[in-house]
């Protein structure tokens, strides 16, 4: 035997110890001997030394056989016990193999010694195996059973033999229902048969498998499962079943498409930016190439005045293409940033509507294609209540657009009345929009045309301005368009009535039967010396006594100690702002006509200025015949 055994022997007889050693060793049995002859020895041995095997007296003078068995089995269940006595009857040895002992020797027949304890250590390291070989069957299947993964095995077949309780919590099938099923159970269909086949030549091989699975559960509903298969092994290396370890990673999934989306889209957005700046870059140089040259041009004294006539005409033209540029910079960063606002008032729709035409056919002189109004109400039931500002570029925008696409045919506008909304349209025989491109259009830094062989100039962004406000509105705006065959582009807007049924005329002049006076003061409050010399050019024909201020504490100081009829308040100023300015100023002259002029033109600033005590408001560059009118208009009232 190669193992040493480690023997404890209770025995009261120092020659019978001296005999049972030597019939182990005759029998070549490697053992280490302890030797205990009471009670307290017995006790502290066991506990101490680790003990193979105990054989024991049945009879001792202060201790008995019995009491020894009766302990240790107790206490150490799995140590063979063996009777070695000269005095045990055959009853006595009966009720000591009941009461938990392995065997029993008599001391004159110890040639069976040797062979009992083989026996003896052989099944008790034998039940040691097994016990630990359960306890750790017991664990591996406490932790299949309890494994947050899918676990099922299958045979060489792919039937299921087994599955965990997460497999079941995880796809909605009961026991009953995929216990002898094939995992296909749980396909998709998404997956290739050319996948199936690798995996099953990888597994059927011998080796482990690793992939994903896009499945579908019992109701219908898919989830992401990653995946490993590997074969189970008998003793003789046979392949016998398959074992499938699953991971849910639908979430983890859904996150990293997400992320892709995401990035892919950032990427999109790059590169339209990339393309808008480009076209902005052009679409700015352009005018700016113009104003610059022709201004230069006009220094020469020899040129004659038609031709005078017909550069300052191309720089208006050019200066008035550039601010268009930047105002729709301006308002897209102003949405993007949140800080849009509707501002909501009596307006006539119809009025509003005409105007706009009037200002597209003026533009427009030389352009061969007619441009149509059509109405809904009646001019006397006309009065809504919505952000005329708004509703005025969104449909300049549009407009603007399809008469640009647009060489010959026609466009119409109007608006009708569906589901208590204002369903506005704008129709076009143009040159269409292909179907792929009526969602992308609405976006930012998006166009049809997006190369340098663009025909048609623009920044791309009076479409995406135009769908903002429509939504802020409360509506919406869709299209219906063909390529070569037109387009046509309708919105709504919540139709909202007003009590009144007449608002008066705007008047863009003097009120009937008023007159100003002549040599008026005119305070200009302005920090920029060229937009002073400016604005005194273009009010020479007024004949006014003008003076001026170069921040907005001289403006009040002047106010205090001159006789002042009006104000031209600039916003941005050092030391005081116009707005702190005018509150001040409002103090001591609540009557006096102040007109806000800035280079802020959003809707917030005007109003802003108008919450300050602004009577009036405009934005820079400042025409000189809208100018005129607002200072004649309130001169007029005051």
């Amino acid at each position: 035997m190669d193992n040493v055994i480690k023997i404890l022997h209770l025995e009261d007889n120092p020659k019978d110890s001296q005999l049972v050693q030597s019939v182990l060793k005759r029998a070549n049995i490697r053992y280490d001997y302890f030797f205990a002859d009471n009670e307290n020895d017995f006790i502290s041995l066991i506990n101490n030394q680790n003990i193979d095997i105990v054989l024991s007296d049945y009879h001792l003078p202060d201790y008995s056989g019995s009491e020894a068995l009766l302990y240790a089995k107790s206490n150490f269940p799995s140590i063979p016990f063996i009777f070695v006595s000269g005095t045990m009857g055959e009853d006595a040895a009966i009720e000591s193999l009941l009461n938990g002992a392995t065997d029993y020797v008599l001391k004159n027949r110890l040639e069976r010694l040797a062979s009992a304890v083989h026996r003896a250590f052989n099944e008790a390291q034998e039940q040691k195996a097994r016990l630990k070989a359960e306890k750790e069957l017991r664990k591996l299947s406490r932790a299949v059973e309890q494994s947050p993964n899918s676990i099922f095995i299958t045979d060489i077949n792919g039937v299921i033999e087994y599955i965990n309780p997460t497999t079941i919590k995880l796809t909605g099938y009961d026991e009953e229902e995929l216990i002898g099923q094939n995992p296909r159970i749980f396909s998709s269909g998404e997956k290739p048969k050319e996948e199936y086949s690798i995996l099953w030549e990888t597994i059927t091989s011998g080796k482990e498998w690793k992939g994903e699975f896009h499945n579908k559960k019992k109701n219908g509903e898919l989830f992401w499962e990653s995946a490993t298969i590997s074969p189970i092994l008998n003793d003789d290396n046979e392949i016998t079943h398959y074992v499938a370890i699953n991971e849910d990673v639908t979430k983890s999934k859904k996150l990293t498409m997400e992320l892709i989306e995401a990035k892919e889209k950032a990427e999109e957005n790059d590169r339209l930016k990339t393309a808008f700046l480009h076209n902005i870059s052009h679409e700015i140089r352009t005018p700016m190439n113009a104003i610059i040259g022709f201004s230069g041009l006009l220094h020469d004294p020899n040129m004659n005045f038609e031709k005078r006539k017909q550069f300052t005409d191309i720089i208006v033209q050019s200066s008035t293409q550039l601010l268009s540029i930047i105002t729709d910079i301006v308002d897209i960063a102003t949405i993007e940033a949140g800080q849009e606002q509707i501002h909501e008032s009596e307006i006539k729709l119809n009025s509003i509507l005409r105007l706009i035409l009037e200002q597209f056919m003026l533009k427009n002189k030389k352009q061969q294609v007619p441009l149509n109004l059509k109405t809904f109400l009646s001019d006397s039931d006309d009065i809504i209540i919505s952000d005329e500002t708004k509703l005025v570029q969104i449909l300049t925008n549009i407009i603007g657009n399809a008469l640009k696409f647009t060489e010959r045919g026609h466009v119409n506008f109007g608006y009708t009345i569906k589901n208590n909304e204002l369903e506005f349209f704008v129709e076009d025989s143009g040159i269409g929009i292909h179907t792929d491109m009526h969602e992308e259009i609405f976006k930012r830094f998006r166009q049809v045309e997006s190369t340098m062989e663009r025909k048609f100039g623009g920044s791309g962004l009076g479409l995406s301005i135009s769908k903002a406000y429509i939504e802020l509105l409360g509506g919406k705006i869709w299209l219906i368009s063909e390529l070569n065959r037109g387009s046509t582009f309708f919105f709504t807007i919540p139709f909202i009535r007003t009590k009144q049924n007449v608002l008066p005329e705007k008047q863009n002049g003097i009120e009937s039967g008023k007159r100003i006076k002549e040599h008026n003061t005119l305070l200009v409050a302005e920090d920029e010396d060229s937009n002073f010399m400016l604005i005194e050019e273009q009010l020479l024909e007024l004949d006014f006594n003008i003076i001026r201020a170069k921040n907005g504490i001289e403006a009040i100081d002047i106010c205090k100690l001159q006789h002042v009829d009006m104000v031209l308040m600039d916003i941005k100023m050092p030391l005081l702002d116009g707005y702190e300015a005018t509150k001040q100023i409002r103090i001591f002259r609540p009557e006096l006509p102040i007109i806000a002029q800035t280079a802020y033109s959003t809707d917030n600033d005007k109003h802003r200025a108008f919450a300050s005590g602004c009577s009036d408001f405009i934005s820079k560059p400042i025409k000189q015949a809208l100018l005129i009118s607002k200072i004649r208009g309130l001169l007029s009232k005051s």
